[in-house]
């Protein structure tokens, strides 16, 4: 087992992230490959509600989201934060999207860490550029292929 530092807490359900230690180190290639450094992150996975909660509180935003993610760092090239992860919205958008919840949890994952790293989705063309970053990242994760 990998001493990294990156964090998976279920808050308010139960949840265990499949294959941690792959999707740890599936992450610190991406953010190794942005040349930035970890030093701490912490996902958060959670219910509709308690996500709602945290984004009315701390967004002043009162609607139901996938994601939301809390950069800690002090510098530019290193990565420090939190990302709340709703499960329900990771459901609901596996099954909208008709593709696996993996595959979707995958996605949301990774668009934090991109979040962290500086990207986007603001705009149309950032958020065209982020789900291409997405589904780059996503093509990489095949544990077995990539030795991670």
């Amino acid at each position: 087992m990998l001493d990294l530092p990156i964090e998976f807490i279920a808050e308010d359900i139960p949840f265990q992230v499949p294959d941690e230690e792959k999707i740890k180190k599936w992450i610190v290639q991406v953010i190794e490959d942005y040349d930035f450094e970890l030093e701490n992150l912490t996902f958060i996975f959670c219910s509709d509600n308690y996500l709602l909660d945290v984004n009315v509180t701390y967004l002043d935003h009162d609607t139901l989201t996938d994601i939301i993610t809390f950069d800690n760092s002090d510098e530019d090239d290193t990565i420090e934060g939190d990302i709340f992860i709703s499960i329900d919205r990771v459901k609901e958008n596996a099954t909208n999207f008709n593709v696996s919840f993996l595959e979707e949890l995958h996605r949301v994952i990774i668009h934090g860490v991109l979040h962290l790293i500086g990207f986007d989705d603001k705009s149309d063309l950032s958020k065209s550029e982020m789900r291409q970053k997405e589904d780059y990242w996503l093509s990489l994760r095949d544990f077995t292929a990539n030795g991670i």
